[in-house]
Parts: structure tokens; C-alpha cells; sequence
């Protein structure tokens, strides 16, 4: 059965008692170990639990995980409409509004037993259908959040006073695939993320250490750049977030136009999805958050009853064709749905095909970059 008991899982750690919960970033710099969830849409949530153990990811346990069927996920855009918001990006992109900009969609599917949706199950699930560097579990239900992520991105580290974003831009099944697209639009990207990152820290401490490596993950490959600063004197987690939020990478550039273009043409709230997840030790000065893609919330207040949610989306530039970048978010989400439906398990090369306004979507291509 559900276990509503409160929980947090990174990086080799469990988190249980819960103590706190506050939506002030400037608790992170205070003491205790936090759990940290900020939706794209500016609602953060940070849980400070009492016992953090090392706990390696446990073995799924049969029924404590029933995900919905392959085919019943709908999409917030249908195939038509997320290729017609393509086009309206190029539109914006040629009158010299944005250079770049997400388009995301997300994914819903009833559950068919919500007793037995544990997100901690499915990040079991996930740890062995598809390993990522920051996945993770947080299970607040009285708070409204039960995440599961298999986040391949970095979103903001902090060690002591040295802080870390590596940005993705860049997806292909194989390096074969990646485009100069690809490259110029992880480069656009990265200068966001190095403008960002200078708001908050000391004059010329910001740097690029590593710039479009190729990152193997399951089944595909990112173009992954690294930019790193030192916090200047007086700015903690509160003037990070403020400065940094959301990520660069799953909104656009200019970010202030690419976050216009996005509220006029997606259809559905991104939620956890792009926002940020993960975790800050305050008593170390150490903390993680991934960019909250490749990311699994539970909403037991849909309309239709208790619904697994997951986005996945693309980023558009004047060089993208719109109908490879729908297959670009069908890539990204194919392995992942398959494991959240049971399907992997089954049959490694399942395509956990997303239905869309009534119609099987195809699955397969690659494309540029995203979420």
C-alpha cells in the first residue's frame, strides 16, 4: 500500500522525520539538511528532515509500484499543435523578440490504483530502467509534492562558496546526431547561464571549464558545457535562486522574452517539471539541484482523479524543423514512460507511445536540444 510518510532520497542518502518546511530560500543557509522542490512557475517548498542516512536506491518490490498503461498518456500539446508553436517561435526569432526558446508539453495518465504509487517505487524503477545523476525521490503529500526524478542536469551546486551549473543543450540517440545547431544553441545557452551566474558572484570569477562535451545517458547522448563562479560576499541560496531562476536552459534567450513566448503558447502549468529538485546540507555548505527534466509528480487533486504527470519539450531555434523537435520530445520521453508503466520491464525496446488528442503518436528521430 501507499506509504504517505515523508521522505527525501539523493545521491546515496535517505532523508526521514521531518521537521520543518518553510518556502524561504534563506532557510538553506541555516542549519539542517533540506529536501528542496521549486516549481517552474515560482513555488518553492523546502522540507528540513531530521534523520539522513546512507541508503543506497532499494530493489522495486512487486506491487508496490503500478504505473498507468503504455497507451493511456495524453498530451497538454497535440503533435499539430506543438508543431504550429515551432513555427510561432520561428515567427518570434525572425521579428528579433528571442534567439531561442523551450516549448514543452506535458504528459498525464490516470492511475489505475493510487494506493499503490509510491514515487519512491518508481525512482526504485527508474534507478535500473534509467540511471541518471541526480535522480531522486521527494514524498511531501500533506504538501502536495510526490516527485520521482531521473534528472541528467545540473542545475545549481554549491560547494562552500563555489557554485556549478552544467547546462544541456544538445540531444541525439547517438553523437552521429548532433548538429552544429546543437552546438551554437548550447554556446547561446551557456552565455545565459555565465550572465546569470555573474549576478551573484564575485567580478571575474566566472568561467567556462568545460564547453559542449558529449554526455552519454540511456538511450541518447546531450551536449553538456560546465560554468562555475565563486558567490560573491553576502550572497547565499536566496540571491541564487532570485538571479538564476528558472534555468536557462529550459526557458530561452533573452530569458525575460523566451518566459513571454512560453506562457503564450503552452497549454498546461510545467509544475516540478523544469523547475528545480533536489538537495542542500546547510551545516556543510554543500547542495545539489538538478533542473527537474526527465521528472515524475503524482497530482492527486486532477480533475479526473489522482494522475501521474511527466514533461518533456524542446528547445527552438531558427534552424529547427518543427516536426524533428516533436520527435525530439518523443525521444525523451519514450524510455522513461516505458519504465513508468511497467513496459521496459517487459521489453527493453518498448516505445511507451504517448496518445495524443485520440491519435498514437510516433516515437523515434532526434533532434536538438531541451527538455
Amino acid at each position: 500500500m501507499h506509504d504517505p510518510a515523508p521522505l527525501a532520497r539523493f545521491g546515496g542518502l535517505v532523508a526521514t522525520d521531518l521537521r520543518d518546511v518553510t518556502s524561504d530560500p534563506a532557510a538553506l543557509d541555516s542549519t539542517g539538511w533540506w529536501a528542496v522542490v521549486a516549481d517552474f512557475e515560482g513555488r518553492l517548498v523546502c522540507a528540513r528532515f531530521g534523520d539522513v542516512r546512507p541508503d543506497p536506491v532499494p530493489r522495486p518490490r512487486p506491487g508496490r509500484w503500478r504505473g498507468p498503461d503504455a497507451g493511456a498518456w495524453t498530451s497538454s500539446l497535440d503533435r499539430a499543435a506543438y508543431t504550429a508553436g515551432v513555427r510561432r517561435i520561428r515567427e518570434h526569432i525572425a521579428a528579433g523578440e528571442v534567439y531561442q526558446a523551450n516549448l514543452c508539453r506535458v504528459l498525464t495518465a490516470p492511475l489505475p490504483d493510487p494506493a499503490a504509487a509510491d514515487p519512491d517505487e518508481l525512482t526504485a524503477l527508474l534507478a535500473r530502467g534509467n540511471p541518471a545523476p541526480h535522480a531522486g525521490t521527494v514524498r511531501l503529500p500533506a504538501h502536495g509534492i510526490e516527485v520521482a526524478t531521473a534528472s541528467p542536469e545540473l542545475y545549481l551546486a554549491r560547494r562552500g562558496r563555489t557554485v556549478e551549473s552544467r547546462p544541456i543543450k544538445g540531444t541525439g540517440r547517438t553523437a552521429a546526431d548532433l548538429l552544429d545547431k546543437d552546438r551554437a544553441e548550447n554556446v547561446m545557452i551557456v552565455d545565459l547561464v555565465r550572465n546569470d551566474l555573474g549576478r551573484v558572484s564575485a567580478t571575474g570569477s566566472v568561467t567556462v571549464p568545460a564547453l559542449c562535451a558529449v554526455e552519454p545517458h540511456p538511450g541518447l547522448v546531450h551536449l553538456v558545457s560546465t560554468v562555475r563562479g565563486e558567490l560573491a560576499p553576502g550572497a547565499g541560496w536566496a540571491e541564487l535562486l532570485e538571479h538564476t531562476f528558472p534555468p536557462g536552459s529550459v526557458t530561452g534567450a533573452p530569458k525575460s522574452s523566451a518566459l513571454r513566448v512560453i506562457r503564450s503558447l503552452e497549454a498546461a502549468p510545467r509544475g516540478p517539471y523544469c523547475g528545480g529538485i533536489g538537495w542542500v546540507d546547510a551545516d556543510r555548505g554543500t547542495g545539489a539541484l538538478a533542473v527537474g527534466i526527465r521528472t515524475f509528480w503524482i497530482d492527486r487533486t486532477a480533475p479526473g482523479g489522482p494522475a501521474l504527470r511527466f514533461g518533456t519539450g524542446a528547445g527552438i531555434t531558427w534552424g529547427s524543423d518543427p516536426e524533428r523537435e516533436w520527435e525530439e520530445t518523443e525521444l525523451k520521453a519514450e524510455r522513461l514512460l516505458a519504465v513508468a508503466s511497467g513496459e521496459y520491464a517487459k521489453t527493453p525496446s518498448a516505445s511507451g507511445a504517448i496518445r495524443t488528442t485520440g491519435a498514437a503518436s510516433t516515437t523515434g528521430g532526434t533532434g536538438g536540444a531541451g527538455a
